[in-house]
């Protein structure tokens, strides 16, 4: 039972082999498009290129350890074969990599959230001002009349009608502006959410994961 169970570890271990080091050239392959424009003073391609690596360093990660389960059934007796020592050198320079991308991810973000929240403060005042605005009663009434003579109001409109319909339309703005802001607001918290969740922590774990692969190849 032994023999044929050890004759397909054999057949298998070639093909994890390959299989992994597609992976890990796919992986280079996709790093290798990015740094082609290269912009290093470019916070948008810094943030390219820092998800690009957290994305597609997993595919990369799953190559090393199709590679060293596949070096591993060849020469179960060696510990430290050539093959292993390039999982354990890939391993620990992508860690490096990784480690290296979370204080990116980090600036970033803050950045990010630092432009997001100036935009929204320039928002808010500007719903401040038009509350300020539309609470005076002559800018009500120039633009009850303004309505009227757009013909959005009946010929025969009173006063107190032009006043009403601008008032009406006075707090539909208003309350588009608001819905505007919250809406900004929860983009603004999803997006950092997945910056940080999904890019840096990511990475961290990533880094942790690589320098463990990196010591089991060798050890």
């Amino acid at each position: 039972m032994s023999a044929p169970s050890q004759d397909s570890s054999l057949r298998a271990a070639p093909l994890l082999r390959w299989l992994g080091i597609t992976l890990v050239l796919l992986l280079a392959l996709q790093i290798g498009v990015v740094l082609s424009a290269a912009d290093w003073s470019d916070g948008v391609f810094q943030q390219l290129l820092i998800e690009r690596l957290v994305s597609q360093a997993p595919m990369g990660f799953v190559g090393l350890l199709l590679m060293l389960i596949g070096s591993r059934l060849d020469h179960p007796q060696q510990l430290r074969t050539p093959i292993r020592w390039v999982v354990c050198i890939i391993s620990a320079v992508l860690a490096v990599v990784m480690i290296a991308v979370v204080p990116l991810g980090i600036t970033g973000n803050q950045s990010l959230m630092g432009e997001a929240d100036q935009t929204l403060e320039q928002r808010r005042s500007q719903l401040e001002m038009a509350r300020q605005q539309s609470a005076n009663p002559e800018n009500v009434k120039v633009l009850g009349e303004q309505l009227a003579q757009a013909g959005q109001l009946p010929a025969d409109a009173t006063e107190e009608d032009k006043i009403q319909a601008a008032q009406t339309f006075i707090d539909k703005q208003l309350s588009q502006m608001t819905e505007q802001i919250q809406q900004a607001e929860r983009q603004r918290d999803l997006t950092i959410n997945q910056r940080f969740f999904g890019g840096t922590i990511s990475a961290a774990v990533l880094a942790v994961a690589l320098v463990l692969l990196a010591l089991g190849a060798v050890l």
